[in-house]
């Protein structure tokens, strides 16, 4: 767990920083509230804060307040530390954002249990968003999720003028395996069909559970020739070596319908997943275990 440590007294700052450090935790230090709030803005910066109430720039109850007014970010779990002991102060302090309140001088086992209950909030934060957020049987994104991931592609190609393509992967014959051997083994059989197909694609393409059986993989900036490689390569990856469960090793294949939206994201979510759709059945009837590749006027 990395901390950052907003305080722009040098001694109590290199003192805090240094306690944490003891306790085993990662450790990044701002000398004010404008240093901590561009540290903030980077992707892999701190979720638990320790904030000096009194610094120049910016203070330490604006810094809260844009942290918790910025809903695009991440949780922070944030610790407002001060020489204040009045009771409003503490209002104050808890109205703009803060998490926890603590009064200097604190004494280092307070500060201690206080960080380590905060680093526990943010655990379950982590684990409540992970379970919103992902299939709970497959840990692929949900539904809702990968198309909110599908919405912001869309946007994002016609921002851009990019390429934009979907693909559906459905798990050919499911129904006879659940009916074979029962559907604990199913469900084994999803879960390694989902993690073959993550295994498979780019570092920024996006899969989520769309239905029972089947997988909507977002692939941004992807034209047809390459969108129609990442489409061999789930079809490849999931029939490559049979799925061992506890019952039978299983041959598992996949059916992939692709849609593309070349230019600037001209099809919208609805009508790329469509297209997809109308492939993937095309997939289907022409034998299964392969791609089809959507036509304009399966939108």
């Amino acid at each position: 767990m990395k901390i950052l440590v907003a305080e722009d007294e040098p001694i109590s700052r290199m003192r805090l920083a240094r306690a944490l450090q003891a306790w085993g935790y990662a450790v990044e230090v701002a000398k004010d509230g404008n240093e901590a709030w561009r540290i903030l803005g980077e992707s892999t910066g701190p979720m638990l804060l320790i904030f000096d109430w009194m610094m120049p720039g910016m203070d330490g109850l604006e810094l809260c307040r844009r942290v918790k007014g910025d809903t695009d970010k991440r949780f922070h779990y944030v610790i407002v530390l001060t020489a204040r002991t009045d009771m409003q102060d503490i209002v104050s302090a808890i109205e703009s954002g803060a998490d926890d309140f603590m009064t200097k001088p604190y004494h280092p086992d307070e500060l201690k249990v206080r960080v380590r209950a905060g680093v526990r909030i943010l655990q379950l934060q982590t684990e409540l968003q992970l379970k919103a957020s992902h299939d709970e049987l497959t840990s692929v994104l949900s539904r809702r999720m990968v198309l909110e991931m599908l919405d912001r592609e869309v946007e994002r190609a016609r921002r851009h003028a990019q390429p934009l393509a979907v693909a559906i992967a459905d798990i050919d014959h499911f129904k006879v395996v659940n009916d074979t051997y029962g559907h604990p083994i199913g469900d084994e059989v999803l879960r390694q069909t989902a993690s073959r197909i993550g295994g498979s694609l780019r570092k920024n393409d996006s899969l989520g559970r769309y239905g029972g059986e089947e997988f909507l993989v977002v692939l941004p900036s992807c034209e047809e020739l390459a969108a129609t490689e990442v489409a061999e390569r789930i079809r490849s990856a999931v029939s490559a070596q049979p799925i061992v469960t506890a019952k039978a090793s299983i041959h598992v294949t996949v059916s992939v319908g692709l849609a593309t939206a070349p230019g600037a994201g001209e099809l919208g979510r609805d009508a790329l997943i469509l297209a997809a759709d109308h492939a993937l059945y095309r997939a289907k009837t022409a034998g299964r275990d392969r791609v089809g590749v959507g036509t304009k006027d399966d939108s």
